[in-house]
């Protein structure tokens, strides 16, 4: 047999995707990869966030990899700390944690000499290949709240919990109402002195149960690992062909989400005035789908109140509303999500001719199939621009994702080309062929969601996640400019 090239590979972010990536990498036996993770551990996002009540709105059975199931989930949407334990488990255990460089953030990746060099605090070096695996839900995003910084108690983000203050004892002012603030209010409604909610927007609930397993349950799930594989099936199945299929085709499939989420709130909240606080005046699945099992339960506690009125700004005692009215809380927590359009940045990416990444975006992030940029040679995004993240398991996404880089990675380690990126013309067309396909669409149907780009366009991908799939699985080198490899 020849003689393989060894490559280099960068991945920058231990989170799910970055992780993802270097197990793959493992499975094909290459071990000369270098993870940058800028904090300490693994995990992103899960690492991150640790607020009450945090778990995963995606059932546990495929919020896992194909290649590692795991059978101690103790329900059925996992809780955060459980999902954290799942990455750390396969970072030990795989012994990915020798590749990773911890507390080490990547300023800068330049291409030139056919090689990324890649600069962090501590110097630069080159590599041949360049995965960004940085996430979505990372950079934290502030409101433009007049007098934010004025207020004399505790104030934190969501994803910046502070486990030093005490919660029972306070009044605690939530600002944001999408997955975090449902989550953190169905853990605290009726159990602190007082949750007052700031609604701009209200959500439609989809009423989700979320079971314990049993002992027995989890016994077989040891004893035949097929169960969980099974289980993986299953879940999947429902999201491809039920959830996914209602949010990018108009049919009975949304008619009957909807119908759905409107039982649920007209079932759940009694309360006439309280009903139409929290009745959206948008479809259901146009914002991030909320699934939770006892949100409109916790929100009808005592002591707890939902307020609609503006917010106009924060004093140092509380929220002043657009009526004038003050409203006094202890502790203040900022449930108002992510940037998540930044990709990679803050990180520098310079490509080809001197070409930085934020100037081949100036008109919007876009990509070759989610995964590659003209001009930019052997990069490879995880969760890059228009992934299917609105209808599908995140986890699965990083494992097609990774799958195709690792296809053009192989072609590099066989010594067949030196770099390739994706052409303008093959990336062009294949955006449109998007955009034509987006008013089909939930996600254009009006409102207002973190998955708008700033022309107002749902940063998504507009068909059924099996399509993003197969196109993953067919790479077509003809869409490439490539570079043989020198002899």
């Amino acid at each position: 047999m020849a003689e393989k090239r060894a490559v280099k590979v960068a991945i920058v972010g231990a989170g799910m995707s970055g992780l993802c990536m270097a197990a793959k990498m493992q499975d094909a036996g290459i071990e000369t990869f270098t993870i940058f993770e800028q904090a300490d551990e693994v995990g992103g996002t899960w690492r991150d966030n640790t607020y009450p009540g945090l778990h995963c709105d995606v059932p546990s059975r495929f919020y896992s990899y194909t290649f590692r199931s795991n059978p101690e989930w103790s329900r059925l949407l996992p809780p955060g700390n459980e999902v954290q334990s799942y990455f750390t488990q396969i970072a030990t255990e795989r012994g990915i944690r020798t590749h990773i460089r911890f507390g080490t953030p990547v300023t800068s990746a330049v291409f030139r000499e056919g090689k990324w060099w890649i600069s962090t605090a501590g110097g630069s070096e080159p590599f041949d290949v360049l995965i960004t695996a940085t996430g979505i839900l990372r950079v934290p995003r502030y409101p433009d709240i007049p007098g934010l910084n004025e207020f004399a108690g505790p104030m934190f983000h969501s994803s910046r919990w502070d486990h030093s203050v005490s919660l029972q004892d306070k009044r605690i002012g939530l600002i944001g109402t999408g997955s975090t603030g449902v989550q953190i209010t169905a853990e605290l409604g009726g159990k602190v002195r007082g949750l007052t909610i700031f609604q701009r927007t209200a959500q439609w609930v989809f009423p989700f149960p979320n079971p314990r397993y049993s002992p027995i349950t989890k016994a077989a799930l040891r004893r035949v690992p097929v169960l969980s594989r099974l289980g993986y099936r299953f879940w999947q199945t429902v999201y491809e062909n039920f959830f996914a299929k209602a949010m990018v085709r108009p049919g009975l499939r949304r008619r009957l989400v909807s119908a759905m989420c409107r039982w649920n709130l007209n079932f759940s909240v009694r309360d006439p005035r309280l009903r139409r606080k929290l009745t959206p005046d948008y479809q259901a699945m146009c914002k991030r789908i909320i699934a939770a099992g006892h949100y409109y339960q916790s929100v009808q506690k005592p002591g707890v109140d939902v307020v609609v009125d503006p917010i106009d700004h924060i004093a140092p005692t509380g929220v002043v509303t657009a009526d004038g009215t003050l409203h006094e809380v202890d502790l203040l927590v900022i449930a108002t999500g992510f940037d998540a359009h930044a990709y990679a940045r803050p990180m520098e990416i310079i490509g080809e001719n001197g070409v930085s990444l934020d100037e081949a975006w100036t008109d919007g992030p876009q990509a070759y199939r989610s995964v590659a940029v003209p001009g930019f040679p052997n990069m490879f995004m995880l969760m890059g621009p228009h992934s299917p993240i609105g209808q599908q398991s995140l986890v699965i996404i990083a494992e097609n994702q990774a799958d195709y880089a690792m296809w053009w990675i192989e072609r590099i380690r066989d010594g067949a080309i030196d770099a390739a990126s994706p052409t303008e013309t093959a990336t062009k067309e294949y955006n449109e062929q998007m955009k034509s396909a987006m008013p089909q669409t939930v996600w254009t149907t009006g409102c207002n969601s973190w998955y708008l780009d700033k022309h107002g366009v749902p940063e998504l991908f507009p068909w059924e996640p099996a399509r993003h799939r197969r196109l993953l699985a067919s790479p077509e080198p003809s869409d490439f400019d490539v570079q043989p490899a020198q002899a």
